[in-house]
């Protein structure tokens, strides 16, 4: 298992610690030849804790204690070091930024009565400190990823790493399945609002978020992707599945939103789905691809947004960069980021609806 040597010192006890006060850590993969000066920053993904409860559950778990996080992980898809597997980015330095705040590395506040410690944003702010003392102020070149809910960080973050790196360097950020749409559930409730709500007021995020969409809009809005992307002046990547699997799973049909248990069968696989059903994804489709049109109208953004049940595609080689991946226009999805990375060529890939793409890696649960 390729992996960075795991490092637990991000910062004294009482400035940036994980939910339940231990230390964050990242792991560092040092680059080497021409990739010596790039830097590649991927932030770990895990959902959030939206309730004082599931937040106290969390801070027994990896994704809330340094404490219980693997010393050792496998560095796949965007952080492989092997040229066939990762052909634009296997010799940079490459780092995964563990998650143990439960809200996208946003949040500076705690609740001392359940000694809770909400200190994303200063996680951010002690492993960007870390990384430049490390050799990053010199980059030449940097790209700051993640997925899922680090996919959502690397749109809150973006405009930040940008700000932290020398003018001279080349930044952009990658956000996989990170387009978290505010979305009606098959109930007609908004399941992903509720949540987002939960984790907006837990963690009293509404000071950390965008002031230019807080001015306009309530601060569990700009928890979400699609009233932030546009406003970002960073050059932007969106890699998502149009029918994401998370969010089919959790803010869709979630069993909250289906008593009945109707939807059980399709959102385990989508082939049992019935008309209507998938009726009801291509209507969330459209949502997604109306919600980028502001942004993918900007020269330096790129999209790959392709017609699949799936969810993360650039950390599982299988999706990344392998002889079956997924492609869109020839194209897979490693060698689309590296055409829109390097200016290669521009990169608005975005999908006919289901079921045209015979070469997705879909996902049954």
């Amino acid at each position: 298992l390729l992996h960075g040597n795991w490092t637990l010192k991000l910062c004294s006890v009482f400035v940036a610690v994980c939910l339940d006060g231990t230390l964050p850590g990242y792991h560092l993969h040092r680059g080497f030849g021409s990739g010596a000066n790039r830097w590649l920053i991927q932030l770990e993904g895990g959902g959030w804790c939206n309730t004082r409860r599931s937040c106290i559950f969390r801070k027994t778990t990896r994704r809330g204690s340094s404490n219980h996080m693997e010393k050792v992980l496998a560095f796949t898809g965007i952080l492989s070091n092997k040229a066939n597997e990762n052909p634009d980015f296997f010799n940079w330095n490459r780092v995964k930024l563990r998650y143990c705040d439960g809200a996208s590395f946003t949040g500076d506040s705690e609740d001392q009565s359940s000694q809770l410690y909400y200190r994303g944003q200063r996680i951010w702010q002690v492993a960007m400190e870390e990384l430049l003392s490390k050799g990053m102020q010199k980059a030449d070149q940097a790209l700051l990823s993640g997925c899922s809910a680090g996919g959502l960080a690397s749109i809150l973050h973006c405009d930040q790493f940008k700000a932290v790196l020398p003018g001279t360097t080349k930044v952009k950020c990658l956000s996989d399945a990170g387009m978290f749409m505010d979305a009606v559930d098959v109930s007609g409730g908004h399941s992903l609002r509720n949540m987002f709500q939960g984790v907006v007021t837990v963690q009293n995020l509404q000071k950390e978020l965008s002031t230019t969409c807080t001015k306009h809009l309530d601060p569990t809005s700009c928890f979400f992707p699609q009233n932030l992307v546009s406003e970002i002046k960073t050059p932007m990547f969106l890699l998502n599945a149009a029918y994401d699997a998370w969010q089919v799973q959790e803010s869709l049909a979630p069993p909250s939103a289906d008593r009945t248990g109707s939807w059980k069968a399709c959102k385990s696989d989508h082939s049992h789905c019935n008309s209507s059903q998938i009726h009801f994804f291509q209507d969330f489709r459209s949502q997604m691809v109306n919600a980028v049109k502001t942004f993918s109208a900007s020269a330096h953004n790129g999209l790959f947004i392709n017609s699949c049940f799936a969810h993360c595609q650039s950390e599982r080689q299988d999706t990344w960069f392998a002889p079956d991946s997924p492609k869109l226009y020839g194209k897979t999805v490693a060698e689309s980021v590296g055409d829109w990375y390097f200016d290669r060529k521009t990169v608005k890939a975005i999908d006919c609806p289901y079921p045209c793409d015979k070469t997705c890696h879909d996902l049954t649960f």
